[in-house]
């Protein structure tokens, strides 16, 4: 059988990204929360906002690292496997990974240097700073990349010479809308990620120490706090760090979700204007029509519209999504085909016929599937809530393994969202603009955009050997988490003099300072 490097370079790009996805929401949402519990701690002085930090910023330190670990083979794919795409995107694209590398990168990875070996040896403002610039960093990075990941979507600020896009308006690039509107949304989903990971923990904490039979409850089901002297750590405080870890974590997923929500819609709307067909696929709208499919069938690999058969919809829904209104009517796949045919052509430049309809099932259950799983999300953190309000979590080990299952539910909506937006842009790896508020006539299709000169045996190679790799990682990384998890803030709070004095270099817990 003879292999597609098209095909095999999708699938290592798909593979790498997804996975490099992984970290990315984790550390941008869980770095503002280990900020907020150090400004707590600055401002309080009380030591359970202390070990909050010290706990939390341990696991940000191994998520990040592993982030920036799997990020850079992204860099080398598109040079290695997507060179035509990298010569013909180059001008535009080249402008924000490189602000993103010498600005936000640079201040994001300085900062979180200074944060990581400053405990004991800056003023506590000062490394408060430090790390609040770290994080900003991290924002601002994750701005950069979806500039450029929105470009491919919406071309806007270039134009035409030669055959390629030539950047002539680095403010348009900028302040791309499809840009401002997918960041927003991704920084509200990183934040369901970050608060939902410090619930489903913080809940296994409170429920070990109900387990090893430090608390208690009362006859009104009221949380009795003790403590454990032979377990390090497990003292009063200790609970103290666990419930209000989970209880600021629930509001953050809560509030996440309604963010999530509104710039979702936002998002939606701008894409049934940009790219209808993607929208099209998305809701299996065959037909012209306003209503909204809450349940399809058909062939799971389909591209055309002959085996999909709505059974559930919702009149008007579908146009209020697109236009706000229950009554316009929404272009469907087999109105929108011939359009896509006569603007862009019927073959590729290798003579292939092109499919416009982007693979449907994926589209359309992965739209869905990053609704319903940033939905349970938010419902679990309001039942978390309404569980806790008494103090401590229910004595229930199922329960306390759905909060823990629970973390992945706002991974699995990310990543959902990720591929439909990916996936759901093809046969195009640079979009064109059906609409005029972009520019026309800028697009690649995804066929033309392969490395030339690289064989299908090359990248399945790579592929393999980046699979081990990173397979490799994961296993290290969930390794780090659950045994820095398991140890509690006692694997995390080295015994340390944290007055607010500069130098301390003499002091006991410099080489746990240094390491950490």
């Amino acid at each position: 059988m003879e292999l597609d490097p098209l095909l095999i370079a999708r699938w290592q790009f798909g593979i790498t990204t997804v996975y490099h996805f992984w970290m990315v929401p984790l550390t941008l949402g869980l770095g503002p929360i280990v900020a907020l519990f150090q400004t707590m701690w600055v401002r309080t002085g009380k030591e359970r906002y202390l070990r909050m930090t010290k706990f939390w910023g341990k696991l940000y330190l191994i998520n990040f690292i592993m982030g920036v670990a799997t990020g850079l083979v992204q860099e080398f794919q598109f040079g290695m496997a997507w060179s035509e795409y990298s010569r013909f995107v180059g001008d535009v694209f080249g402008a924000p990974l490189a602000m993103e590398g010498l600005l936000a990168f640079f201040f994001e990875s300085v900062f979180l240097g200074l944060w990581i070996f400053g405990w004991d040896k800056l003023p506590k403002k000062i490394h408060l700073a430090t790390l609040w610039i770290a994080v900003m960093g991290s924002v601002f990075s994750a701005f950069f990349i979806i500039v450029a990941n929105s470009w491919m979507q919406h071309p806007v600020g270039v134009e035409l010479v030669d055959g390629r896009p030539v950047m002539v308006d680095v403010w348009a690039v900028l302040t791309n809308n499809t840009a401002l509107t997918a960041y927003a949304h991704t920084i509200f989903g990183a934040l369901g990620v970050g608060g939902a990971f410090v619930l489903g923990i913080a809940w296994y904490q409170l429920w070990q120490r109900r387990k090893d039979g430090i608390d208690t409850v009362d006859a009104t089901g009221r949380v009795i706090v003790g403590e454990n002297p032979s377990i390090p750590s497990r003292d009063r405080e200790d609970h103290a760090v666990w419930i209000r870890s989970l209880r600021i974590g629930a509001v953050v997923a809560v509030l996440a979700f309604g963010g999530v929500a509104l710039t979702g819609d936002l998002q939606a709307k701008l894409m049934f204007d940009q790219q209808p067909m993607k929208m099209a696929a998305a809701e299996a709208a065959c037909h012209d029509g306003s209503a909204f499919s809450l349940f399809a069938i058909g062939d799971l690999g389909a591209r055309d519209c002959s085996q999909v058969v709505n059974v559930i919809e919702v009149p008007g829904l579908l146009s209020f999504l697109a236009h706000g209104d229950f009554d316009t009517e929404i272009k469907g796949v087999n109105t929108l085909v011939p359009e896509y045919q006569e603007k862009y052509g019927t073959v590729d430049a290798n003579g292939n016929e092109i499919n416009y309809v982007p693979i449907m099932a994926v589209t359309y259950w992965g739209f869905r599937l990053m609704i319903t799983f940033g939905a349970m999300a938010a419902f679990a953190a309001v039942v978390a809530l309404w569980l806790t309000r008494k103090g401590t979590v229910p004595a229930s080990k199922w329960i306390m393994r759905l909060a823990i299952v629970g973390i992945l539910a706002p991974f699995a909506a990310n990543s959902a969202g990720w591929i439909f937006t990916e996936m759901g842009r093809q046969p195009f790896v640079v979009a064109p603009n059906p609409n005029p508020s972009g520019v026309d006539g800028v697009f690649m299709f995804t066929a033309s955009a392969v490395s030339p000169g690289v064989t299908a045996g090359e990248l399945l190679f790579s592929l393999i050997s980046l699979g081990l790799v990173y397979g490799a990682l994961m296993v290290v990384e969930i390794r780090l988490l659950v045994t820095y998890v398991r140890g509690g803030t006692a694997s995390a709070l080295p015994p340390a003099d944290h007055s607010d004095k500069p130098d301390d270099t003499d002091k006991p817990d410099d080489v746990l300072a240094f390491a950490y």
